[in-house]
C-alpha cells in the first residue's frame, strides 16, 4: 500500500510541477475577475459563428519578404503613428536591464507612455502630466491641470505630442495643449462631455471623439471646434474605447456602436461608413468590442467582436472577411498581416489576396518547446522586432518566434512589465510594476 501511495502522489508531482517551473503559463487557478463577471451573461446571450481554429502549415518552399527593420528616437503617438501600425524595430537582443529609474507616481499610471527628446512623459489617475528626462535621470516637470474640486475623481488622459506640445483630452470634457518645455498652457476648453478615444492630429486639426459618439476637428491653435460629425450612440458603454487612425487624406474612426466612418480630413465630410457588429440583436445597448483601426495604403484593417476584416479606404466594400477576432492589435508589414486569434492562434495572411498563409497553436507550440503540458497564456502585446515576431505575455515572458511561425527562444523581462512598450534607439521602454522607467537592450 505504501508503494501504491508514493507512486500515485509522484505522477501527481510530476503532472503538476514542471509546468509551473517555465513560469510562463497564465495561473489557471486564479479567481475569475469582475470584468470577466459582466461580460459572462452578455456571452451567453450571444449568438456568433463558430471562430476559425483550423491548423494551416505553411507552404514549404514559401519566403517572406519583411520590411528593413527602423530604429525610432521618438514615440509620440500611444500608437506609434498616424496609421496605429507598428514597423519591424531593430533591437539589440541582450535583455539586459541597463537602465531604472525612480518610482514615477503613487497612482495607477496609464498604459501608455511616450518619448520625445529623450524623455519619458506618462500620465496617472491623479491627472499628472509627469515628463521624466533620460539625460539628467530626474523628474523635471509633474504638472496637474486640475482644480481642488476634482482631486478625488480619476482622470483618464489621452495623450499626443507634436512640436514640444503635449496635446491632452480627459475624460471630464477637458481639452488642452500644454507647452512641456517652457512650462505653459497654451489653450484650455471644456466640453462638458467625456472624450473617449485616441487622439490624431492632420495639419492645424486635432481629431478626436467623445463617449456619445460624436466625431471633432479642432483647431490645433485654439482648441475651437471646427467640426463636428454625431455617429450613432451606445446607450451602454462599454470596454471598447473609440479608436482613430489617419493618413493624408482621411480619417477612420471605429465607435462603440461597431460602425466604422471614413472621414475626410480636409472638407471634414464622411465618405463613407459601414457597421461591422455583426449580431442578431443591432440595437444601441448592444455591445461592441474590437481593437485599434489600422491602415495600410489602399486598405483599412479591423477586427470586430468576432470578425476580421479588410476594406477598400476608398469605398468602405469588404474586401475580406475572416471569421477570427483578436484582442490585440495586428502587425502588418510588406503586405502580410500577423497577429494572434482569440482562441490562441498565431495566424499570417496575406491582406491583397486574403489567404491565411499559416495558422499554428501558440498554447501547443510552447508546450512543445518546453516539453509541458499545454495551459492558459495571458498575452499583452504582439510586436515585429529583428525580423521576428514577439508575443509580450503579462507575466513579463516574450515569447519569440521566426517569422515562420516556429518558437526560436522564450525570455523573461529582467523586469515587471506594466505599461505597453514601446522601441526606442534599440531598447525596450516600460514601467514596471513599481511604477518605475525600465529599459532594456
Amino acid at each position: 500500500m505504501k508503494f501504491l501511495f508514493y507512486f500515485i502522489i509522484l505522477i501527481f508531482v510530476y503532472n503538476c510541477s514542471f509546468d509551473n517551473k517555465s513560469g510562463i503559463w497564465k495561473n489557471d487557478n486564479n479567481p475569475i475577475s469582475d470584468k470577466d463577471r459582466q461580460l459572462a451573461g452578455f456571452e451567453n446571450l450571444s449568438i456568433t459563428t463558430r471562430s476559425f481554429d483550423q491548423i494551416i502549415n505553411l507552404r514549404s518552399n514559401f519566403k517572406f519578404q519583411i520590411n528593413e527593420r527602423v530604429n525610432p528616437l521618438s514615440w509620440k503617438d500611444i500608437f506609434y503613428n498616424q496609421t496605429n501600425n507598428y514597423d519591424n524595430y531593430d533591437y539589440s537582443n541582450l535583455n539586459n536591464l541597463i537602465f531604472k529609474s525612480k518610482k514615477m507616481s503613487t497612482s495607477q499610471v496609464s498604459k501608455f507612455i511616450l518619448y520625445d527628446k529623450k524623455n519619458v512623459i506618462l500620465t496617472d489617475i491623479k491627472g499628472n502630466l509627469i515628463i521624466y528626462s533620460l539625460k539628467k535621470k530626474i523628474i523635471v516637470k509633474k504638472f496637474n491641470f486640475y482644480k481642488k474640486k476634482y482631486k478625488h475623481i480619476s482622470k483618464i488622459l489621452n495623450t499626443i505630442i507634436e512640436k514640444n506640445v503635449i496635446y491632452v483630452s480627459d475624460n471630464l470634457g477637458y481639452l488642452y495643449a500644454y507647452d512641456y518645455l517652457n512650462d505653459k498652457i497654451l489653450w484650455a476648453k471644456n466640453y462638458k462631455i467625456p472624450f473617449r478615444s485616441n487622439l490624431k492630429i492632420f495639419k492645424n486639426k486635432i481629431l478626436t471623439s467623445n463617449q456619445n459618439n460624436s466625431f471633432y476637428f479642432f483647431d490645433k491653435y485654439s482648441g475651437n471646434i471646427l467640426d463636428l460629425i454625431p455617429t450613432e450612440e451606445s446607450s451602454v458603454k462599454n470596454e471598447f474605447v473609440n479608436n482613430l487612425s489617419t493618413n493624408k487624406e482621411h480619417s477612420l474612426f471605429l465607435n462603440t456602436y461597431g460602425s466604422l466612418y471614413s472621414i475626410d480630413n480636409t472638407d471634414m465630410k464622411i465618405n463613407w461608413f459601414v457597421n461591422l457588429n455583426q449580431s442578431l440583436d443591432l440595437n444601441p445597448s448592444n455591445l461592441f468590442r474590437g481593437n485599434q483601426v489600422i491602415n495600410y495604403k489602399d486598405k483599412v484593417v479591423v477586427f470586430s467582436n468576432n470578425y476580421f476584416y479588410i476594406l477598400d479606404v476608398s469605398t468602405g466594400s469588404i474586401l475580406h472577411k475572416k471569421n477570427f477576432a483578436s484582442v490585440i492589435k495586428p502587425i502588418i508589414n510588406n503586405g502580410y498581416l500577423f497577429t494572434i486569434s482569440k482562441n490562441d492562434l498565431l495566424i499570417a495572411l496575406d491582406i491583397n489576396s486574403g489567404k491565411i498563409l499559416y495558422s499554428y497553436s501558440v498554447k501547443k507550440k510552447i508546450a512543445d518547446f518546453l516539453n509541458s503540458k499545454q495551459k492558459s497564456l495571458s498575452i499583452k502585446t504582439v510586436s515585429m522586432i529583428n525580423d521576428m515576431i514577439f508575443v509580450f505575455l503579462n507575466n513579463s515572458y516574450i515569447l519569440k518566434f521566426d517569422i515562420y511561425g516556429n518558437v526560436d527562444q522564450i525570455t523573461k523581462l529582467p523586469t515587471k512589465m506594466n505599461t505597453y512598450p514601446i522601441f526606442i534607439d534599440r531598447s525596450i521602454i516600460y514601467l514596471n510594476n513599481r511604477n518605475k522607467i525600465s529599459i532594456v537592450n
